[in-house]
């Protein structure tokens, strides 16, 4: 990955993913636990780019460049399995001061819709592009004009 990479990233509006296997939350705090090592990143149309960073990285980037995320929270989409229920429940939120610590990440979140349970499992964050909150493209903007659809 080159040195550049918070560039890169603005100038293809990348979207990141974050996997793990279970996430605790309490208060304004959400931990993922079991993270998967890599976080993946994809742009869309034009330039259709696909790669994977690590979460080290990711989180090393949160702070730089003018459009980061520390300056302008990111939107996203948390998606998990809530106790035995086998489709999976969803809550947007910002998250803002992640926290790595081995394979677990901590952020502290806003609830913008839905709810977090204090526990699940099978978890999945979709988080935004850099200074693009619910954007026509953004993962957050697009998960709630279809949920707006079903009602």
């Amino acid at each position: 990955m080159s040195d550049d990479i918070e560039k890169q990233l603005e100038e293809i509006e990348a979207m990141f993913v974050q996997v793990a296997g279970n996430m605790t939350a309490e208060g304004d705090q959400v931990t993922f636990h079991g993270l998967a090592p890599a976080t993946l990143f994809f742009s869309d149309r034009p330039q259709r780019v696909v790669g994977h960073m690590s979460a080290q990285q990711f989180v090393d980037e949160w702070d730089k460049g003018e459009n980061s995320f520390a300056a302008d929270p990111p939107n996203a989409v948390i998606s998990f399995l809530d106790g035995d229920d086998e489709t999976p429940a969803d809550a947007i939120v910002v998250i803002k001061e992640p926290r790595l610590e081995g394979d677990s990440i901590t952020y502290t979140v806003q609830l913008l819709e839905g709810s977090l349970p204090a526990k699940a499992e099978s978890c999945s964050v979709f988080i935004d592009p850099f200074g693009r909150p619910l954007s026509p493209v953004s993962a957050a903007g697009m998960h709630r004009r279809a949920r707006r659809r079903r009602l």
